[in-house]
């Protein structure tokens, strides 16, 4: 017998989920979120939650409103997808049966709400239980977007579309995968393709939609498909549908990266149609039309191809880059907001940086990256870390928020402009001149600003041409600074932030007064300026010129920080992050000048008060943190005053975070905790080990409660990527300079460490992330070598066996393969006898890397480790001595100064001894070697 729900279980379901989503009634809401969690546990909840949500009118016995059984139906759809994504093995076969038979009426239904849960769940079942958990649902879309009976209603073919577009996104790579002997997307796509010609609007558009989640991707299917997809866009290239036409779009700036071969021939009514489209109304579809132009500027080669049109294209990005009406009514004009607290919406989700690797060779990235572009065009990044593979959010790209939180046409156009402006330089700042010539000055606010943003977006590609008019452009531009409009005062700083580069290059001192001095005073006062926005973006300027001009603020070092200190005063929470990103940006360019008595004493009473407000919850301490470790770094021995409960409380966060992650294991409905506070905080308390005096950090680590290297092994194994990265990081700083404290925890620590070496635990879909982890494993490994000595040997053949495995891997990114070598050659030390036996299986791999390696003391040990073991096996060297020979002498860096460089160039010298003696013909050996490698070897070592 079929199964029947009972009235009564029904009528108390119901009334539970129309109160869920009952945003008037807290109560009435909590207890029915409570109510329905006990459901769960009901093996018939999801065959009550697939009645209801599939019938289109209550149920007999059901007493409810059109609007609240619609209530109902919503929430029983919402309720089915979460049961179906978290525990789809547990759905017995009876149930998943029925939502089987369910899901095709709904997607039929009239509603266009219950028609979109319909494909939300059809697409969770897919991607939960693969394709052939249900080989019916895809034959029987495709049947229904057809309508080859005739008889399929409008609702259910676009329905069935919609269901399509997302099983596409959701589940990309299992459409490509090769099952049963066949790809499912070589059946699909051309299908697809077919359903651009449907009569249904909606049904082309999402017919496109689907497609272009294939179009990036060079897939087989698509490769066969290309030339008839072509002809169909073209086709649609005059639909009516601005939907669809937009996809249209979205298909030609995707095919440039893929098939830009198939596109070229048709560049010139290519240009006129994007052109004609990115002046459409609809706003939405001009943005989409003006990507064509920025993803085709930076194509490697197909930007060559638009010159003829260059003059085409730049007037039309100009008017493109003007404030539309509806844009400036968003803006809310001019205001003094400066008093007003930050809304909570209005401040951005903030994330950890990710920890930086530890390289052989040290070539730091500066750390005001967001500075670069000050958010005037940027892309802002979205929460979409969380999505799964090929899901979407839920609102759409064009919502009505403010224009400056979102990727517009104006910000599209303009970054075309910068893109256009690298590509061919002069001939587009002569396009742009009359435009600047005719609206710099314009009386009306709107067309001011945007001359300003043209002027910024051309100032890397264009800055030769620039350059002879910035002696009268800069001293215009710091006057804008006091437009009365704030959108200009606030679009003038990201400008000068974009010219900052020339004005710190003035060498001349009258000229630094004319003009650096002026523009940055002039950006400093703006990070005060009565409207928060504007403040903002001086303080995104300032950490741009602090990138340019480097060292050559330290005579300017006081003004600039008690513009800081006011600025802690004064903001509020939202432009506190850009605030912490200028201090940390002046610490890593200025350095030790940041240590002098007095700049301590006006900066840290201020990051101190800030760091006393903020809670352990907030993430405000992501940037706080962050910045912190700059500061410390940059103060040194300095730091110490503060160092100690800031230590405490970034051990208390670690051991905070980690007893939630065991809390969450044993109760998975706890919410999970952000490992971005375990990333930040390990990287801070790496900051003050290697900032204070060693004795201190040991100090600190030894009086550390929970245990310190007990919290960090735990660290070392946490399962998110960035965390191990910055754990091992922190290792390695410990191994460095608190060795002491670290050696009684090695053997537990070696266990960890030798499992993270195992290049069969990386994921693929990791593998980036996977790689910084093993990166500073490697360094790690290294950094105690060096002081362990001997008693590494219990670990020397695992280590050097799973070392041996990463730089003999063409697969492994150099960086990792320098370090790996250079903790190989650094167990040299103290356990050359046992690695000796197998010198001739690494030595070409160790000498290969190592020309890589730029002077360092890391260099230095490592091959001071490997000579050590070369003099223990000489004779394994023969295939590879000639090169060890000019590993010798082309070593730079012997002439400083230091213990390691003095003793590697008598472990050098002995090794050299060795082989004179060993080889009969030495002389006729050495003669192999380059004459001018020949001639350092005489002249710097005795033979």
């Amino acid at each position: 017998m079929a199964w029947q729900p009972s009235p009564e279980s029904l009528n108390t379901l119901a009334a539970c989920l129309k109160d869920s989503l009952s945003g008037f009634d807290k109560t009435a809401q909590k207890n029915a979120e409570l109510m329905l969690t006990q459901a769960k546990s009901s093996p018939d909840i999801n065959n009550y939650l697939v009645y209801l949500f599939s019938s289109e009118t209550p149920p007999s016995g059901l007493q409810c409103s059109v609007q609240d059984y619609f209530l109902v139906r919503s929430a029983a759809a919402i309720m089915l997808k979460n049961n179906i994504k978290t525990g789809t093995r547990q759905i017995p076969e009876s149930s998943l049966s029925l939502i089987k038979m369910a899901i095709p009426m709904g997607l039929q239904d009239k509603n266009a709400q219950i028609r979109n849960y319909s494909g939300n769940i059809a697409t969770e079942m897919i991607r939960r239980g693969g394709i052939m958990s249900w080989p019916e649902l895809l034959p029987e879309l495709l049947k229904m977007i057809g309508n080859e009976s005739g008889q399929i209603s409008n609702e259910a073919q676009e329905g069935a579309m919609a269901a399509m577009a997302k099983i596409c996104e959701d589940n990309t790579k299992m459409l490509e995968r090769e099952l049963n002997g066949e790809r499912p997307l070589n059946f699909i796509l051309p299908k697809l393709i077919q359903a651009t010609k449907c009569t249904l609007p909606k049904v082309r558009a999402q017919a496109l939609t689907a497609i272009n989640v294939f179009t990036p991707r060079k897939s087989q299917a698509m490769l066969n498909c290309v030339d008839d997809l072509l002809q169909h866009l073209f086709a649609l290239a005059s639909d009516s549908n601005n939907d669809v036409r937009r996809q249209v779009c979205r298909a030609f700036v995707q095919l440039i990266e893929t098939r830009p071969d198939k596109l070229q021939p048709h560049l010139p009514d290519l240009v006129d149609y994007i052109i004609t489209q990115q002046q459409s109304d609809d706003e939405d579809l001009a943005c989409d039309a003006a990507e064509f132009f920025l993803a085709i500027g930076e194509h490697e080669h197909l930007w060559h191809a638009l010159n003829p049109y260059i003059s085409k294209i730049i007037p039309v990005l100009l008017k493109c880059m003007v404030y539309s009406p509806e844009d400036i009514a968003l803006l809310g004009g001019a205001s003094d907001d400066e008093d007003e607290d930050d809304l909570e919406q209005d401040i951005k989700p903030q994330f950890a940086k990710k920890s930086s690797a530890r390289t052989a060779n040290a070539n730091g990235e500066g750390s005001a990256d967001a500075a670069q572009n000050g958010n005037a065009y940027e892309k802002l990044a979205s929460m979409d870390d969380n999505l799964e593979e090929g899901e979407i959010e839920d609102f759409e790209d064009g919502d009505d928020g403010n224009p400056d939180e979102r990727w517009t046409l104006r910000k599209c156009s303009a970054a075309a402009l910068d893109v256009f402006a690298r590509d061919f330089r002069g001939p587009v700042f002569e396009s742009i001149l009359p435009y600047l010539t005719t609206n710099l000055k314009h009386e009306d606010w709107p067309y001011r600003e945007a001359a300003v943003l043209a002027l910024g977006a051309v100032a890397e590609g264009c800055i030769d041409i620039v350059t002879p008019h910035l002696p009268e452009l800069v001293p215009y531009l710091i006057s804008l600074l006091n437009d009365p409009e704030p959108v200009v005062r606030q679009i003038t700083c990201w400008t000068l932030g974009r010219y900052s580069a020339w004005a710190a290059d003035l060498a001349d001192g009258t000229q630094k007064q004319l003009y650096f001095e002026p523009m940055m005073e002039g950006i400093l006062t703006k990070m005060l300026d009565s409207n928060k926005k504007v403040q903002e973006a001086g303080a995104s300027a300032f950490a741009n010129l602090e990138e340019k001009a480097g060292k050559r603020l330290e005579p300017y070092s006081r003004p600039i920080i008690q513009q800081f200190v006011q600025c802690f005063k004064k903001y509020k929470d939202r432009n506190m992050f850009i605030l912490y990103d200028c201090v940390q940006t002046l610490a890593e360019h200025i350095g030790p000048v940041l240590a002098q008595p007095n700049l301590v004493n006006e900066l840290m009473p201020a990051l101190i008060n800030r760091w006393n407000t903020v809670s352990d919850q907030s993430r405000e301490l992501f940037p706080l943190l962050e910045c912190l470790s700059y500061v410390a770094m940059a103060l040194n021995d300095a730091f110490t005053p503060y160092a100690e409960p800031i230590f405490i409380r970034c051990v208390n966060i670690i051991h905070q975070n980690l007893e939630a992650s065991l809390a969450l294991a044993n109760d998975p409905a706890l919410d999970a905790p952000d490992k971005d506070f375990l990333v930040t905080s390990l990287d801070l308390l790496s900051a003050i080990i290697q900032a204070l005096d060693p004795t201190k950090s040991a100090k600190l680590v030894q009086q550390s409660q929970p245990a310190f290297f007990e919290l960090l092994t735990f660290c070392m194994e946490d399962p998110t990527d960035e965390v191990r990265q910055s754990a091992y990081a922190l290792l390695g700083d410990c191994a460095k300079y608190v060795f002491e404290q670290l050696e009684p925890s090695l053997a537990n620590i070696f266990s960890v460490l030798l499992k993270q070496l195992d290049l069969d635990s990386i994921l693929d879909e990791d593998i980036d992330s996977g790689f910084g982890v093993v990166n500073n494993a490697c360094w790690s490994a290294g950094e105690i070598a060096i002081r362990h000595k001997s008693n590494m040997a219990p670990y020397v053949p695992e280590l050097f066996q799973r070392l041996i495995e990463i730089i003999t891997n063409p697969g492994i990114p150099k960086g990792v393969t320098e370090n790996a070598a250079i903790a190989l050659g650094r167990l040299g030390l103290g356990n050359g006898e046992l690695l000796a036996p197998h010198l001739a299986n690494f030595a070409e791999e160790f000498l290969n890397s190592m020309d890589e390696v730029d002077p360092s003391d890391e260099k230095a040990t490592a091959f001071r480790g490997f000579t050590a073991i070369v003099e223990k096996n000489p004779m394994a060297m023969e295939k590879s001595l000639l090169h060890f020979f000019t590993s010798i002498a082309r070593y730079r860096d012997l002439k400083l100064r230091s213990e390691t460089k003095s003793g590697l160039h008598e472990d050098f010298q002995k090794a050299l001894g060795i082989y004179r003696q060993i080889i009969p013909q030495f002389d006729q050996f050495f003669g192999q070697l380059q004459p001018q490698d020949q001639q350092t070897l005489r002249t710097t070592y005795v033979f």
